[in-house]
């Protein structure tokens, strides 16, 4: 019971005053809906540019595939079915498949879809009408009108209730990407409605958005949550609105449109920076495929509205340090590595517990990952999955280095320090530590450095401080095959990759095997394997050679 208490106080202390009594005004205030007939819409003046492609969701006229579970949705209780996931019905209600690829093949059945919904949902009760996918559903259905559907006025009018409930359920006490996804909507509705009520959302929602750019975006171009998952979701949301601007011009004012302009080039950058030759994203805390469009499709779609598009960086040691990541090059090899805070210390809410960690891959391929996101909710496998054990780092007394709990929390946190690197004769170094060790007894420091030459990769674990247990875990990609060398007592070994390239590994103490899963999609476990070391008087020595 006093570690419980502690874990909440842990967890409070960092919050925003509005985030508390926010939690309360949202759970017992619940404002009337407003079902007046919709505003007038404003006239469009220019094109609407081809939005970001996402993957097609609705595969039957009342059949629908999110997070890799497919489910029918044939009656209105379905909407909110007890036996999916509240993830899962989420989606439901987003309406992504409106702007999927291939969405005009599927015409008829959105059409249909958003009858349903209309009939099926009434104000405002149900996960529908929360305030999240109802942000992300007033987007899908005015980005859906501006690409060329005709909307009724059944559509119309329901678009209104949503856009005047939403305004009076802003969530100023979750924040984050949630608010920014709260201001989108209004935006989008403020300009797709004209008259006194449309310029007030638009009002509200770009106050927000000025407010929320500043805070969310740092400087390196990284989205403050320290996610590449999220990061690019954001971006998406920033070229939307660079897109309704000019589609609707002189609505937004220029100084705003210049600002969501001026971000995009970081953005664009920083996920350069973040993916990996494959192009796709690293898992850094709550991170995985197929939820924001992928780097090119956000390159394309940055082109298609005319903003800045930075050429990828050439430099071997990018150092992204306002987000606190770090991307080494050279030659066949890149390595992402995790020197960051988990998160802001008001909303660690999609953090891992992953501080010094770092992915890898060589000759274009993934070689050594985190674990991924397949979970959210409060279940013991969204638990492990945030937990130190399921990421590239160490873990010491079987205790994550963040205190993670429930499906969003955080209590005590690793902070990193003692940040050190270097660029010098052709060889790459890294050196960090994080406290998040010191709540145990002894307060142990655990310290990593990296060395990148350019045929080998040599790892160094210390953990300074008096400690039982500490295991360093460097899960493996699925396409990796990991064996001990004949007579090496589990000190050396092999690595291969594919069917093409084999390295070798060595290490001052003997690994164990484990088999365990990764993670790349929601609703997806892929078999993999995990080295795992002791560091065996308080060192560990890691070092692969290709």
């Amino acid at each position: 019971m006093i570690g419980q208490a502690r874990r909440l106080i842990e967890t409070v202390r960092h919050l925003r005053p509005e985030q508390i009594y926010g939690r309360a005004l949202h759970k017992f205030s619940r404002p009337s809906p407003d079902l007046r007939p919709a505003p007038p819409l404003r006239k469009i003046l220019s094109d609407w540019a081809e939005p970001a492609r996402k993957r097609q969701s609705l595969t039957g006229p009342n059949r629908f595939q999110f997070l890799n579970h497919a489910a029918g949705v044939p009656g209105a209780a379905d909407w909110n079915s007890e036996t999916q996931a509240k993830l899962w019905l989420y989606n439901l209600h987003y309406f992504d498949d409106l702007n999927a690829v291939n969405a005009h093949s599927r015409h008829a059945w959105h059409r249909m879809l958003v009858d349903r919904w209309i009939e099926e949902n009434p104000p405002a009760g149900g996960n529908g009408w929360e305030p999240y996918p109802t942000s992300l559903r007033i987007v899908n259905w005015i980005k859906w009108a501006l690409s060329g559907t005709g909307m009724t006025e059944d559509w119309h009018n329901s678009l209104a209730v949503q856009t005047r409930w939403l305004a009076k359920r802003l969530e100023h006490h979750l924040m984050g990407n949630h608010l920014f996804a709260n201001a989108k909507a209004l935006v989008f509705a403020g300009c797709y409605f004209s008259g006194d009520e449309a310029d007030a959302w638009l009002e509200t929602g770009l106050a927000i958005l000025d407010a929320e750019l500043s805070e969310q975006v740092l400087s390196d171009g990284g989205h403050f949550e320290r996610s590449p998952m999220y990061h690019a979701i954001i971006l998406e949301d920033v070229l939307d609105l660079i897109n309704l601007a000019a589609a609707y011009p002189g609505t937004i004012a220029t100084k705003t449109t210049d600002k969501l302009r001026g971000t995009v080039p970081g953005m664009l950058s920083w996920l350069d920076g973040m993916c990996h030759p494959d192009g796709r994203i690293a898992f850094f805390n709550d991170a995985a495929f197929a939820i924001a469009p992928a780097r090119d499709t956000l390159r394309a779609y940055a082109r298609r509205c005319d903003a800045e598009v930075p050429p990828p960086s050439t430099s071997r040691l990018l150092h992204l340090a306002d987000s606190g990541y770090i991307r080494l090059e050279q030659d066949d090899c890149v390595a992402l590595l995790d020197t960051a805070p988990v998160g802001p210390d008001y909303l660690p809410g999609h953090a891992h517990a992953d501080t010094l960690s770092f992915e890898m891959s060589l000759f274009g391929h993934r070689l050594i990952v985190n674990g991924g996101t397949s979970v959210y909710g409060t279940g013991p496998e969204r638990l492990r999955q945030r937990g130190t054990a399921a990421h590239s780092t160490v873990e010491i007394d079987g205790e994550a280095s963040s205190e993670v709990w429930a499906g969003f929390r955080a209590a005590r946190r690793a902070k990193p320090m003692d940040l050190r690197l270097a660029d010098e004769d052709g060889v790459m170094t890294v050196a960090c530590a994080h406290d998040g060790y010191h709540r145990l007894p002894g307060m142990p420091t655990h310290r990593r450095a990296w060395r990148l030459e350019k045929t080998r990769l040599n790892v160094r674990d210390h953990v300074e401080g008096p400690y039982g247990d500490a295991l360093a875990h460097f899960p493996l990609a699925p396409h990796c095959l990991v064996q001990f060398a004949p007579g090496g007592k589990g000190h050396v070994g092999t690595i291969q990759i594919g069917e093409e390239h084999i390295l070798s590994w060595r290490a001052n103490a003997p690994a164990s095997i484990a088999e365990t899963t990764w993670h790349p999609e929601f609703g997806m476990a892929v078999p993999n394997s995990t080295l795992i070391f002791p560091v065996v008087d308080g060192e560990l020595i890691f070092e692969l050679n290709w």
